[in-house]
């Protein structure tokens, strides 16, 4: 049996069960202003849960998601989103603060989510400005946190910049891949997860997370080859569709699969422990509840949470 590092699950959909709102381009940004301990509530949940290592709440507090103006890409429909980007170093010491409140329970995992949009591999920029733009993040988490958790890279130029990006700092570095939800051997990009398996040697760890729970294995398959802890936090979405990734359709149209209830979710993450995932827990649309069905399923089978 296993050491497991067990991760919490979603934020941002748990946000918005708890605050009764919907999904919008920067509703888990605006809960850190609106809401101040919200975030933290839902720390707390998934340490109460039986999370050992907390994820902050900074996967979407980059510079371009921030910035306002209708030339943003997260501005739909000829909508204009507030400027937020004078509150960057704010925000992210906000969201650090949040996840402070269960330090002692968890360690603590700084998020940096994609560039440009997630699951958008043609929207990453050059490599000199993504490595800038990870590396500001990278720099701004690694004194707070335990490690850098790179997420939901969709291409392989994308998580070559994270890994220059937080080679920057004295932290592990985690790097982890969306892969396409109906084939695991490929990124979002199209890409073979063995060539990301590659990138990942030079890593401190290599995950892939937010697609579809039956993807996983054949991710972890190829993940293994990289000669690192592996591991895996899938989503709980219908389907990540090709027209989804071309920019046709928005986070509110994601919904959650009613066949993925927390003791479903359980029986991919004690699999993926079958396959030697070292580090597991759940992405978007999953809950405390989740995680709590992980735990008692993980250490049943024998592992050891930690």
């Amino acid at each position: 049996m296993n050491d497991i590092t067990l991760l919490d699950g979603g934020m941002g959909q748990e946000l918005i069960r708890r605050s009764g709102g919907t999904a919008t381009p920067l509703w888990a940004t605006q809960a850190l202003i609106d809401k101040p301990g919200l975030v933290a509530e839902v720390h707390q949940a998934y340490a109460e849960a039986g999370a050992t290592m907390a994820t902050t709440n900074t996967y979407a507090l980059h510079r371009d998601r921030l910035r306002g103006g209708d030339s943003n890409h997260y501005a739909r429909d000829g909508a204009t989103l507030p400027d937020l980007e004078h509150q960057h170093g704010e925000l992210v010491a906000r969201a650090v603060a949040e996840a402070a409140t269960v330090q002692g329970r968890c360690r603590i995992a700084g998020s940096i989510g994609p560039l440009g949009a997630s699951y958008r591999a043609d929207l990453n920029p050059d490599r000199a400005t993504a490595v800038a733009l990870y590396g500001e993040m990278a720099q701004m988490l690694a004194p707070h946190v335990d490690v850098l958790l790179f997420e939901t890279i969709a291409s392989l130029e994308a998580a070559q910049a994270c890994l220059a990006a937080g080679r920057l700092t004295d932290r592990p570095v985690w790097l982890s891949f969306t892969v396409d939800d109906e084939d695991g051997t490929v990124l979002r990009s199209g890409e073979a997860m063995r060539d990301a398996a590659r990138i990942a040697q030079d890593a401190d760890a290599a995950l892939a997370n937010c697609s579809a729970p039956e993807a996983m294995p054949r991710a972890l398959d190829a993940l293994a080859t990289s000669g690192n802890p592996i591991g895996a936090y899938g989503n709980a979405f219908t389907q990540i569709t090709k027209h989804f990734i071309s920019g046709g359709t928005t986070a509110n149209d994601l919904k959650a699969r009613r066949d993925m209830g927390p003791d479903v979710y359980a029986e991919h993450g004690l699999a993926w422990a079958g396959m030697g995932a070292t580090i597991i827990g759940g992405c978007c649309e999953t809950g405390p509840a989740h995680i709590a069905a992980l735990a008692a399923k993980l250490r049943a089978a024998g592992h050891k949470l930690k």
